[in-house]
């Protein structure tokens, strides 16, 4: 059965892994907390910045509904649910183990979220998927990557408004699997902290 795992009103405590940028440290020590901001996106990101924020943008104004965010967070901490997939650090960035509690945090599914990136339908299963795609060769797309391609997609509203509301399936675990699960917190305070793991040279 398909759900939502952002489950309110308990205590427990889930430990989280992150990569940062190294200069996080300072943030951490100066400022007390580490909070991800549209420069960071920009300096990460590059030439596709734009690309990346806007669906950031989709991603935050959904979840805060989920997990209320602070007022002066503008974007949330990606994290690994496990040690084994999390992303290990390199020269210039550090990896916080954290453990949060988990009211903060906000689940989703990692593989739908690649949807999402490429501008593409999620569907409920393999029938509905079926379904849409035998639609839009009806309605004359060539493929699903076609649907939203930025020159024509204004004269499909409808067909752009489908496709961005079944984005919402991100939110939905089908399966608890630690290669497809990922959670995302909107800050990181010194308390939550457990270690900090360094690049080493092999």
């Amino acid at each position: 059965m398909k759900e939502i795992i952002n489950n309110r009103g308990n205590s427990k405590k889930v430990t989280l892994w992150t990569r940062q940028d190294i200069k996080s440290l300072d943030d951490l020590k100066n400022n007390g907390v580490i909070r991800i901001k549209r420069k960071h996106l920009e300096e990460k990101f590059e030439e596709i910045a734009d690309y990346i924020i806007g669906l950031y943008n989709w991603f935050t104004n959904v979840a805060i509904k989920m997990v209320p965010k602070p007022k002066e967070v503008e974007f949330p901490i990606w994290c690994s649910i496990s040690e084994e997939n999390m992303l290990r650090p390199t020269l210039d960035t550090v990896v916080y183990v954290l453990e949060v509690d988990e009211s903060e945090i906000i689940y989703f599914d990692g593989m739908k979220w690649d949807y999402v990136l490429n501008h593409l339908y999620i569907p409920k299963d393999e029938k509905d998927e079926e379904e849409y795609l035998k639609d839009i060769k009806r309605k004359g797309f060539k493929d699903a990557f076609s649907v939203m391609d930025e020159k024509i997609i204004h004269f499909y509203p409808e067909e752009r408004k489908r496709i961005m509301d079944s984005w919402m399936r991100v939110f939905e675990i089908d399966e608890w699997n630690i290669l497809r699960v990922q959670a995302n917190i909107w800050e990181i305070r010194p308390e939550m902290v457990k270690d900090i793991l360094h690049y080493k040279e092999v």
